[in-house]
């Protein structure tokens, strides 16, 4: 596999050295990205950087991640307005593990093949460096104008904010210029990648190799992802869609996706996903042909959601959003955790009855009329009733006189009540 010209037709590369892609088609190559280690989960603005590893692994070379524990005690200031809480070692630690563990369903860590994933963390290296060691062997290599002309720079300084830019801040692009440099000495890593708005940073490492070593060094950057619409990729009402399943769901995030846009769906497809150009362009042709049926946006859910988190929880996820489309059964209400169940609901109006009650059992006018408001009246629940209306837990009610019992709810806590074909509610058992 051509891994530039795999990229390009997927819409993956914003800027590439020359040189890159003759060095990739001569020799198996070494090269590093840089993740932030700012929290134990990466999420889907870093799936971009993700698929680049995994393409380049696939195509024979040998993948870096990068772990930025010294950078990440600084403080990137590109696309940043203001500085940023820097970490501690052990926090930083802690946040390298739950990294690796995400990155292990992308990338192999494990196998013995000359091309194996190889993870590090900047701060062991960097830690060694004293302030004069490092300006004397660093510093004096790369000019204050050189620095001052990056774009990362200049819109810190030129901006309205007045909050300026610190020395500490000012000498990230040194510090992750080190990296590279290290690694190009220690690892042949004559390779990084990384987004665009990386492009400077990444340059100076470049920069700083032929000034030390007289070496070579190359570079490739991919576009920032944004949405059709103008809006920010990968965020949410409710903020980040991560991707650790204890901080959203592999039903959240299968839904996420699901939901793009028709005009995202064909750009997403072929950056995040793994399907081959013949079979997505087959997949596009199908979906411009009938729109209403969502090809593309479910095929994209599919296969992120299996990547990330795996086929099981796909399955899991995809079965608890047929819930709602009117497809789900009792049994696969009692399949799900309470966690996807929860998210399946998530906005449903809810109401509490206590255990003793259900214990005693009750009957369907007591608890749908009096024990909550879910029906206005007697009457009104006959008449749905009469009419095949109402389901309790997905099965239909057909007499008025049905006897609700502990034997009913969902993971012995909860009772799914629906109206018609989209109107549910949900009554919670108090167990005080």
């Amino acid at each position: 596999m051509d891994f530039v010209e795999e990229l390009r037709w997927r819409g993956m590369i914003h800027d590439i050295m020359p040189g890159t892609q003759e060095l990739l088609k001569k020799e198996r190559v070494t090269a590093y990205i840089g993740f932030d280690p700012s929290s134990d989960s990466l999420h889907i603005g870093n799936l971009v950087q993700i698929m680049m590893l995994k393409h380049f692994q696939l195509a024979g070379h040998k993948p870096i991640v990068l772990i930025g524990g010294a950078t990440g005690m600084i403080g990137d200031p590109s696309g940043k307005s203001q500085e940023r809480q820097l970490l501690d070692e052990k926090t930083l630690r802690f946040n390298q593990e739950g990294i690796k563990k995400q990155l292990s369903r992308f990338l192999d860590f494990d196998s013995d093949k000359p091309n194996v994933a190889e993870m590090v963390n900047n701060y062991d290296w960097m830690k060694e460096y004293s302030f004069l060691d490092f300006i004397r062997s660093i510093g004096k290599h790369i000019t204050v104008n050189y620095m001052m002309a990056k774009d990362s720079v200049k819109k810190r300084l030129s901006s309205d904010s007045n909050t300026g830019m610190s020395f500490t801040e000012f000498s990230y692009q040194l510090v992750q210029g080190t990296d590279f440099l290290h690694l190009y000495q220690t690892k042949n890593c004559k390779f990084q990648m990384g987004g665009s708005d990386q492009w400077g940073n990444i340059l100076t490492g470049t920069e700083l190799i032929r000034r030390k070593t007289g070496g070579e060094a190359f570079a490739l950057t991919s576009p920032l992802i944004t949405k059709a619409d103008g809006g920010k990729f990968g965020k949410t009402e409710s903020g980040n869609v991560w991707l650790d399943p204890e901080r959203t769901s592999p039903y959240k995030y299968y839904q996420f996706w699901l939901n793009v846009s028709d005009a995202d769906a064909e750009n997403f497809i072929r950056i995040f996903t793994m399907l081959s150009r013949d079979n997505i362009d087959k997949l596009i042709t199908q979906h411009r042909e009938a729109p209403h049926l969502r090809l593309l946006q479910k095929a994209l859910a599919k296969e992120v959601t299996i990547l990330t988190h795996g086929e099981k929880e796909y399955k899991a996820a995809f079965d608890a959003s047929q819930i709602l489309f009117g497809k789900g059964t009792t049994e696969l209400l009692k399949t799900i955790d309470e966690n996807t169940f929860i998210d399946v609901f998530e906005g449903v109006p809810q109401f509490i009855v206590s255990q003793k009650e259900l214990e005693e059992g009750l009957n369907l006018p007591d608890l749908l009329t009096v024990k909550t408001s879910i029906f206005s009246s007697r009457g009104e629940l006959r008449r749905l009733i009469q009419g095949g209306g109402l389901s309790l837990n997905k099965e239909k009610i057909n007499h008025p006189d049905f006897v609700v019992t502990r034997g009913h709810l969902i993971n012995e806590k909860y009772i799914l009540v629906q109206k018609g074909k989209k109107t549910y509610f949900l009554i919670r058992v108090n167990r005080e």
